[in-house]
């Protein structure tokens, strides 16, 4: 998307979550995961693209030991409805044996989100752990739920703090919808 196009898209778009609102949702998260984990030494993992603002900013809350790393997996690409799951990099450090806490920005249909929790309990791992920073509302019965979750947005096509819409404005502090069509 072009730069004019995006700022467009921005001015006309639905403030859905304040920045100050989801730094409150953040530290509520990271308080339930300290209560959870911090003995635990967990191993964590942020899914890419999508959770990495939110990771970056939950990470350092975390005041207790723990492994990183990333995994890719998607059901998106450039399209905004997702499809077949693609496996674009699995973590390094094994989850053989450990509990793991997956950081993801968002828990739409939930199916990437159980495909990941499914792949991670067949390599071994003892737990796997759930953190998205949004639910969002769409009324479908979903095959997983986060285990922490920051906020709740509307079933509508959202972005912004880790979520993009055509590659952009996942850089964004808070939560914006796509303007609906009248």
């Amino acid at each position: 998307m072009d730069a004019q196009k995006s700022l467009k898209l921005l001015a006309e778009a639905d403030l859905i979550h304040s920045e100050e609102s989801i730094q409150l949702a953040l530290n509520e998260v990271a308080k339930q995961i300290r209560e959870q984990l911090a003995d635990k030494n967990p191993l964590v993992l942020c899914v890419m693209t999508g959770g990495v603002i939110f990771c970056g900013q939950l990470l350092p809350k975390l005041d207790f030991p723990l492994d990183f790393d990333y995994l890719h997996a998607t059901r998106y690409g450039p399209d905004t409805q997702g499809g077949k799951i693609s496996w674009r990099m699995a973590p390094w450090i094994s989850v053989k044996g450990r509990t793991v806490l997956v950081i993801d920005d968002i828990l739409d249909e939930g199916i990437t989100l159980a495909a990941v929790k499914d792949s991670l309990l067949h390599l071994g791992a003892a737990e796997v752990l759930l953190a998205t920073f949004a639910d969002k509302l769409n009324g479908k019965l979903k095959p997983i739920s986060a285990d922490f979750c920051g906020l709740t947005v509307p079933d509508r096509f959202v972005f912004g703090y880790g979520m993009d819409v055509d590659g952009a404005w996942r850089n964004l502090p808070a939560i914006y919808a796509v303007k609906e069509c009248a």
